[in-house]
């Protein structure tokens, strides 16, 4: 009978994956923070700020990278790039992407498409099949949570509510998203996430074979050290 992962090979790959995790939202909070050091006065760094502290990053590594984005540990180089592409049965993926070094990301980007049956697209290919909008994800045990999120989200400026299998996903547009988030916190209801996202217009199911090598492309694409953030179109078989 084979043995499962030791509990240090657990603790390793969990480690990993804080450290990605981590460094994902060092990047945003710099790269944010070239538009102003104040999270008050600079909404994109207040809520990288907030999911940073929800992950449990120490306070003197926040603030190490707003110091670095705001030019007052020196200069930063990063840039944020988009890329689109298709994936397996044409499924329309955005790529945000987060480097100091343009030509190995991109090269890293097409290789995992090409591998998975998918290609680079150009500039403005597949982006319009999506819009930003304000995402927060509850956990919605029973009708009277579903309702109890509508009310309060609509009454917040919420566009709307969709629930279903346990949970409720309220959209709202990006300069509501602070607001509403706030009203939706004060339920009381566990927030699964929140975050301003580029939400696909039209979703597509993919199944079989396919959605197989999907996932691997997402999982490829996670891995990449200059990836930020991954959105396509697709409606995945629950794992």
């Amino acid at each position: 009978m084979g043995r499962g992962p030791s509990i240090e090979g657990r603790k390793n790959a969990e480690d990993a994956r804080r450290a990605k995790v981590f460094t994902k939202l060092i990047r945003e909070i710099t790269v944010a923070a070239r538009n102003g050091a104040d999270p008050a006065g600079n909404p994109r760094l207040r809520i990288a700020t907030e999911k940073a502290l929800s992950a449990n990053m120490p306070k003197d590594t926040i603030e190490r990278a707003i110091r670095r984005g705001s030019g007052a540990d020196g200069a930063d180089n990063m840039q944020e790039l988009r890329y689109e592409g298709y994936g397996p049965s044409g499924v329309a993926i955005l790529i945000d992407c987060m480097t100091d070094n343009q030509q190995r990301t991109v090269a890293d980007v097409r290789h995992a498409l090409n591998k998975h049956g998918g290609n680079l697209g150009t500039s403005g290919s597949v982006a319009f099949q999506f819009h930003r909008t304000g995402e927060i994800v509850v956990t919605t045990a029973d009708a009277a949570a579903e309702e109890k999120v509508l009310e309060v989200a609509l009454d917040a400026g919420a566009d709307d509510v969709q629930s279903d299998a346990g949970r409720s996903v309220v959209l709202c547009a990006p300069d509501a998203f602070e607001t509403v988030k706030k009203a939706v916190a004060g339920t009381g209801l566990p927030l699964v996430s929140a975050d301003v996202v580029m939400r696909a217009e039209n979703r597509v199911n993919v199944n079989g074979e396919a959605a197989e090598t999907l996932q691997d492309l997402l999982d490829w694409l996670e891995g990449l050290d200059d990836v930020q953030e991954i959105y396509h179109n697709a409606i995945l078989p629950a794992a």
